[in-house]
């Protein structure tokens, strides 16, 4: 049987391996997760819901030694990868929330009288990524499994052992079935997406995305798919610019630049473009680097070669167009890209067009608001976008006319707790959390008798 091996992107060192599922085993491991659907579909919510705060109650007690796995495995700083591994116990609320959404309701307009259940859609199969390596997993698995279904998680390959060990926790609780991991790369996915699932929930890049969705058409299999960004930050004349230049940094260079949400495109009016950037450098560099096992590390380095050549790439290609380097730029070793702050960008080059997935910052200055928005609006993807602006209901227009699913105004794109988490244009398709969210894991069933009055 071949194995998997999982190295540390900081060192090179090897972190652990773990063994491959063969796709040919993929129609049997889907056989044995329906096989246990319909006992873990009796148990009702209450009783699902009890298993799953006992199993996520050692995200708690484990957070350490889980926070470390994260960071030897992909490289995010310590304190955020134990923070990743805490969060995962919180789930009481979220489960209340699915119960909420998921509870019957009627409704009676005097001759019908009509019952709305949400039922589990059977085995759902969550394919997720490396740069949240538990959460992730948590956000498609948690809400899949609190409906009813059962569940088959695929991690990702550079973080097989993080997204294992999510499991492993889990399954401590669980019945046996009901939740299932498959352990590969792409041909492990590939027959995941034409097995007999019902669902698939997929977080990653926008043309693997797009592979799921025709793949998945052919049975019209359910599909969740979370996908790229190239989020816009808008810096208004009013704007307070060292909190929106910090903000730009801690955004741009946040686990390396490695979220769905980072910050990649800066606009910013000519007449306060020079301080921005000088309060942006200053930033930038209080941005420590190196093993995020090292105290102090606020970013670590890039998840593999691959992803370094990547961000390289698109950094000398902007340099050689024309953008000035103004921080970094240089001084890249092993898999680690030195925080970068770059202006002078224009939509004709790459790094402002595709998705960059690493810590450069850059700048585009613009004469208008009119033209920021426009250049904002300027790309095929759309999941988050930030304004930064004073109190007055001219920042919070310039955020309405943003494409984007979720939109900060002086703060980061997330919303508050009970919203849902989705993508606009080609960055999403459905979406995450939320009440709505929770219902994409279920089939919608009305229910309906004749009602006879007096």
């Amino acid at each position: 049987m071949s194995t998997l091996r999982s190295y540390n992107p900081a060192t090179g060192e090897l972190v652990g391996e773990v063994p491959v599922t063969h796709p040919d085993d993929i129609p049997g491991i889907v056989e044995r997760s329906r096989a246990a659907q319909p006992a873990w579909r009796a148990l009702g919510h209450d009783g699902r819901a009890l298993l799953l705060i006992e199993a996520a109650e050692s995200f708690r007690t484990r957070s350490d030694e889980l926070g470390r796995l994260i960071t030897t495995e992909m490289g995010k700083p310590l304190a955020e990868a134990v923070a990743e591994a805490k969060s995962l116990a919180s789930v009481r609320h979220e489960l209340d929330e699915i119960g909420e959404a998921l509870a019957p309701e009627s409704f009676d307009d005097g001759r019908n009288r009509s019952t709305v259940y949400h039922d589990p859609l059977g085995v759902c199969t969550a394919i997720t990524p490396w740069n949240f390596p538990m959460s992730m997993p948590a956000w498609m698995v948690l809400p899949a499994l609190a409906a009813g279904n059962t569940v088959i998680l695929k991690p990702s390959e550079e973080t097989p052992l993080s997204g294992q060990a999510y499991a492993d926790v889990l399954n401590e609780k669980l019945p046996s079935g009901v939740l299932m991991v498959v352990q590969g790369a792409d041909d492990q996915g590939k027959r995941l997406v034409e097995s007999d699932v019902d669902l698939i929930a997929f977080t990653g890049s926008r043309e693997t995305g797009k592979h799921i969705l025709r793949a998945a058409s052919g049975g019209l299999k359910r599909v969740i798919l979370e996908l790229g960004g190239k989020d816009p930050m808008i810096v208004l004349e009013s704007a307070d610019l060292k909190k929106a230049a910090k903000f730009a940094a801690l955004n741009s260079f946040r686990n390396a630049g490695q979220v769905c949400v980072s910050t990649e495109r800066i606009f910013v009016p000519e007449g306060i473009a020079d301080r921005f950037e000088a309060l942006l450098v200053e930033a930038t560099a209080s941005m420590n680097q190196g093993d995020g096992l090292v105290d102090g590390v606020r970013v670590g380095p890039m998840v593999n070669a691959h992803q370094r050549t990547h961000v390289l790439a698109q950094l000398e290609a902007a340099v050689s167009e024309g953008a000035e380097v103004l921080a970094g730029g240089s001084g890249h070793v092993g898999n680690f890209v030195t925080p970068t702050v770059l202006t002078g960008v224009t939509e004709e080059m790459a790094i402002a067009k595709e998705e960059t997935f690493g810590p450069v910052a850059c700048v585009t200055r613009v004469r208008s608001e009119e033209e920021a928005i426009e250049k904002a609006n300027a790309t095929p993807f759309g999941l988050g976008a930030v304004v930064f602006g004073d109190d007055s209901g001219r920042t919070a227009g310039v955020a309405r006319q943003l494409t984007a699913g979720m939109i900060g105004i002086n703060k980061a794109a997330g919303g508050a707790r009970g919203t849902p988490w989705v993508g606009a244009r080609e960055s999403g398709f459905g979406f995450h959390k939320s009440k709505d969210g929770h219902r994409q894991f279920t089939q919608t069933r009305v229910v309906t008798e004749s009602v006879e009055r007096a």
